[in-house]
């Protein structure tokens, strides 16, 4: 306990004794760590508004003529029992055609008492199928046309395709976007651990001959790198936090028009996740940067 006690006291040390590199430091990598958090909130809201563009799309199965409800019902059963299965809803053909009133008719009731004892679409009875994610469309569609019993089956493939390929877009500018704020902060931690190593190289030559341990002499360069990255990644998401929870409210406030197309995620959803991930940033390229660059300024 006593040794751990010292490395963190000399970290803290070492990081007084250059205060305003650790502070340019600290800037540097709570900049990167910033845009990351802002990164996040954004891609985050994205993949948000997305799952639930793909929740809406939705693929119909329509059933051969004569088809009985029980026959009906037993292929929905089928169709549950699929892991890409979110969710069915069965529409008789009675249902699809007040329905079908509602949305053509609502301003003209006169036309559709034409069709009292009538049903024009007798024949449309039909399962309603919501999945678990839209990439998963192409072969339940392809399986689901196998089916007995279904005679067509309605779904949009260039929906599907587009959802797909902007996923996959999201995706990759996520990983390459991360990776350059991680090399950067990675960097600039590694200048400001060489810079300690250099400051402090008699004096951690007399503490080699003096018989200090490797872990005495590397850890508080390490302990400094770990505060610094923690530093770096708490200020950001402090300034995250509120700005977030503001820009939210300004957005709808002044774009109402918004608040009836897509939803925004609460700032209590998505802060666990960024502070979690922003932290361990912090904390990890702190020790990465520290750890490998002590290693190669001092040879003990």
């Amino acid at each position: 306990m006593g040794t751990l006690l010292y490395c963190i006291r000399q970290g803290i040390k070492n990081i007084g004794r250059k205060i305003w590199i650790s502070l340019v430091s600290t800037a540097s990598i709570s900049a990167c760590i910033f845009l990351f958090c802002l990164f996040f909130a954004v891609i985050a809201n994205v993949r948000y508004i997305v799952r639930n563009a793909e929740a809406q799309v939705a693929v119909s199965a329509f059933f051969d003529a004569g088809t009985t409800e029980e026959e009906i019902l037993a292929v929905k059963g089928q169709i549950e029992q699929r892991p890409e299965v979110r969710e069915v809803t069965y529409i008789s053909a009675d249902a699809a055609w007040e329905n079908f009133q509602k949305e053509y008719f609502k301003d003209n009731e006169e036309l559709a008492k034409g069709f009292a004892n009538d049903n024009p679409l007798a024949n449309s009875a039909s399962c309603e199928i919501h999945l678990n994610s839209i990439e998963a469309q192409s072969g339940f569609v392809a399986w689901l046309q196998e089916v007995p019993g279904v005679r067509k089956v309605n779904y949009s493939m260039d929906t599907a395709a587009g959802l797909i390929r902007f996923n996959k877009l999201i995706s990759a500018a996520s990983a390459v976007i991360i990776g350059i704020l991680l090399a950067v902060s990675v960097f600039l931690i590694s200048n400001t651990i060489s810079t300690a190593a250099a400051f402090r190289k008699d004096e951690n030559r007399i503490m080699r001959l003096i018989g200090a341990t490797n872990f005495m002499i590397r850890a508080p360069f390490v302990v400094e790198g770990i505060l610094i990255g923690l530093a770096g990644a708490v200020i950001p998401l402090t300034i995250c936090y509120f700005m977030y929870r503001q820009a939210v409210q300004i957005l709808l406030e002044k774009f109402n028009i918004l608040s009836s197309i897509v939803d925004f995620l609460p700032v209590e959803a998505i802060f666990p996740t960024m502070a979690a991930v922003a932290l361990a940033l912090g904390v990890g390229i702190g020790f990465i940067g520290s750890f490998f660059t002590i290693r190669k300024h001092l040879k003990v």
